[in-house]
């Protein structure tokens, strides 16, 4: 574990931009951009810059990733939807909308956010607007675990840790007004 610390460190910030790129992308790291940056920020490197650069490489994978699915989506979208998982986050993603891409773009919590997202490319749902909801989450995200690391240290993941159903509870909330905001306007477009 110290070894993979050691060479995370010598990384510094561009590899945290190249593994943000990679995870936007849709290869899956559960966590691991918010734990390097932790890593980073504990270490004393620049927080602000490299919040800017995971958000910078997340947003660049993302981009790609987006064109990728856009342009093939239909049938990947077709092909994953035949399980009833799958259609279920097609539904999710039909009914709340970008939502669905919102939420686990900004809480690093275990959601399924590239399903959502490869919904969302699948579709074809304007890009700018995909980049923006995507960048709506990862600034707020990215930005305050650095805060974090730069502020705690060594206690960074201690008070994750701690406060876990403290954040999951916020999580949960966020999530419940989203929604109900979307059913509200739901209601009020049809009335």
């Amino acid at each position: 574990m110290r070894r993979l610390h050691d060479v995370l460190l010598s990384w510094g910030p561009l590899g945290l931009f190249v593994f943000a790129f990679v995870d936007g992308l849709g290869v899956p790291n559960p966590g691991g951009t918010d734990l390097f940056l932790l890593l980073l920020t504990i270490a004393r490197a620049n927080p602000w810059l490299c919040a800017a650069l995971a958000t910078a490489g997340s947003m660049l994978g993302s981009a790609i990733f987006y064109e990728i699915v856009s342009r093939g989506g239909e049938r990947w979208l077709l092909r994953y939807i035949e399980s009833s998982r799958g259609r279920r986050f097609r539904d999710w993603f039909l009914r709340y909308g970008l939502v669905t891409v919102f939420i686990p773009a900004l809480l690093p919590i275990p959601l399924p956010y590239k399903a959502f997202a490869g919904c969302a490319a699948a579709v074809r749902v304007g890009r700018r607007r995909f980049l923006l909801v995507v960048l709506a989450g990862r600034v707020p995200r990215y930005f305050a675990l650095a805060y974090l690391g730069a502020q705690l240290g060594q206690n960074s993941l201690h008070w994750v840790t701690a406060h876990m159903w403290q954040l999951l509870t916020l999580a949960v909330a966020l999530a419940a007004l989203l929604f109900m905001l979307i059913r509200v306007s739901d209601r009020a477009r049809e009335g």
